[in-house]
């Protein structure tokens, strides 16, 4: 590639990534409605070999997800609050043989008191600013959500025209690449979306039943936790695993607290080296320091959904690249 190319292509990515973070919230919410496409599309298309027409199927796909999803709040919302007064007492008791070490070493409450006013003091100002940015975040969040729900509607419904209308909008020379590249696309992610969730399911139970037959508390919340993490690769497990250790020990003590920690390895080791690779397969395996390094970047260009969204965009970037170098006969 000539250099006067390459630099016109750094230019274009440039400006269609300073144009993308000002709409973070509409282009985020494009890319999760099209992850809920890619998880919902595969019934809504079995229904709709079954005989139904395009509108029932999506409607039954659409409503027996929101049951779903209401019924895990329901399940999660009494065990929660069981575990967190459960985990009252744990807690005092953790800080008061805290206290019983501070005193050892020579500290005292009045010096405990003094430095904490003095902290909060010097971070008032940043612990108010904090506040209102994380207000504003959350309705980011609400407004996101909804329009990815929306969204993805239409995309499950009628997103095969929709694509098809984009593509002939494009120059006719241009077409088939264009398809190639969408088809490539909405198969990396619904590959990597449904891995996940299979991974985070398998990961889920196996901790969970771990932290429930050591009767940890809120063992089912942190069992969905560990599945959410799951869509974060490797750094998601390691903090779910060390939530859960945190729980383990601030409730049962440091021995059950190494049980779950040897648990939540065992179960990650096996999930690296035998479950994932039979799930995802080659065309989605990515070295560790990539998948590192993106989520870093996704982090740092649009925070927590980047950096949920970095693995699946790296994989996507990754497959279209070598679709690109692949000769005709292995595109086709």
């Amino acid at each position: 590639m000539r250099p006067w190319r390459l630099l016109g292509w750094v230019a274009v990515i440039a400006v269609a990534g300073f144009c993308l973070y000002h709409v973070r919230t509409v282009a985020l919410s494009i890319v999760i409605g099209l992850f809920l496409t890619a998880l919902l599309l595969p019934p809504a298309r079995w229904l709709r070999s079954r005989g139904l027409n395009r509108a029932l199927s999506t409607a039954i796909v659409f409503v027996g997800g929101i049951l779903l999803a209401a019924a895990l709040v329901a399940l999660l919302v009494p065990p929660t609050a069981d575990g967190v007064t459960q985990l009252r007492s744990s807690v005092g008791k953790a800080l008061g043989g805290l206290h019983d070490l501070a005193i050892r070493l020579g500290l005292s409450n009045q010096q405990f008191m003094a430095r904490a006013k003095e902290y909060l003091s010097s971070q008032g100002r940043q612990i108010a600013n904090g506040a209102l940015a994380g207000v504003r975040t959350v309705g980011e969040i609400v407004v996101g959500a909804v329009l990815a729900v929306i969204l993805s509607v239409y995309f499950v419904h009628g997103g095969d025209r929709l694509f098809r209308w984009l593509v002939s909008l494009a120059p006719v020379s241009a077409r088939t690449r264009l398809t190639g590249a969408g088809t490539l696309a909405f198969w990396v992610i619904g590959r990597y979306i449904r891995g996940v969730a299979i991974v985070g399911v398998v990961d889920a139970f196996f901790i969970g039943m771990t932290l429930w037959i050591l009767g940890v508390p809120i063992a089912l919340p942190l069992a969905v936790l560990t599945f959410v993490g799951a869509f974060l690769p490797m750094v998601g497990a390691f903090l779910a695993g060390l939530l859960a250790a945190v729980v383990a020990f601030v409730a049962k003590g440091w021995l059950v607290a190494l049980i779950v920690v040897a648990v939540s390895v065992a179960v990650h080791q096996i999930e690296g080296h035998v479950l994932a690779p039979q799930i995802y397969g080659k065309s989605l395996d990515l070295p560790g320091a990539v998948i590192i390094v993106a989520i870093a970047v996704g982090s740092l260009v649009a925070g927590v959904a980047g950096a949920f969204l970095a693995a699946p965009a790296a994989s996507l970037l990754v497959n279209l690249r070598r679709a690109s170098l692949a000769p005709p006969s292995v595109r086709g």
